[in-house]
């Protein structure tokens, strides 16, 4: 495959998954006791971006997403858009979106083919729940003008559900990648590995 087809297939593959991660955002948010971040099922969008494209291909398909919401489009949930999200209390999960895929995608292709459930379900973990608190919950606390403790505190309301939504973000990319094995690179043969480091 050439560059140029290399390059219009991987579009391809951001836009359409920018789509279904805006099809995600159909089903209603809720606030929970009036928590300033409403809960979501995009993010489950985003876990099996990361997972099923990888880390750079995923992350570009979770900024095109970003670059229409911020153009206007109410793809979030709630039928919100603008440039307005990102100046609210949610705007750490936003930033933090492309770069959640990023570490998931990055994680599981670096293991490569075959998709292993365990290792995957770590992944969406890592990437989905951890990097994506680690740099949420500071920015809501920053723009809902309330203390890191009850920022954190507030989003322990999101960790059984996003927990949920990793385990459904596993399954489902596992199910992709065994009906198209090609996606994710094979793992080199040790005998190279052993080889490259002896000629190092």
């Amino acid at each position: 495959m050439s560059t140029t087809d290399s390059r219009i297939r991987d579009l391809a593959l951001a836009v359409t998954f920018a789509g279904f991660i805006a099809v995600l955002g159909l089903v209603p948010a809720f606030s929970p006791f009036g928590f300033p971040v409403p809960i979501t099922v995009q993010s489950l969008g985003i876990m099996i971006t990361g997972a099923v494209l990888g880390a750079r291909r995923g992350a570009a398909a979770v900024l095109v997403f970003l670059f229409l919401v911020a153009l206007g489009l109410p793809l979030l949930s709630g039928g919100r858009g603008g440039l307005g999200v990102f100046a609210g209390p949610s705007v750490g999960y936003l930033i933090g979106f492309p770069i959640a895929a990023f570490v998931i995608g990055g994680l599981i292709y670096r293991r490569g083919s075959p998709f292993h459930t365990g290792y995957g379900l770590l992944a969406m973990i890592l990437g989905g729940i951890v990097v994506l608190y680690a740099i949420g919950v500071p920015a809501t606390a920053w723009r809902a003008g309330i203390s890191l403790r009850a920022a954190l505190a507030g989003s322990a309301l999101f960790l059984v559900g996003d927990l949920a939504k990793a385990v459904v973000a596993t399954i489902v990319a596992g199910a992709v990648h065994r009906a198209y094995p090609g996606l994710l690179p094979q793992p080199r043969p040790a005998a190279d590995h052993v080889h490259d480091t002896a000629t190092h």
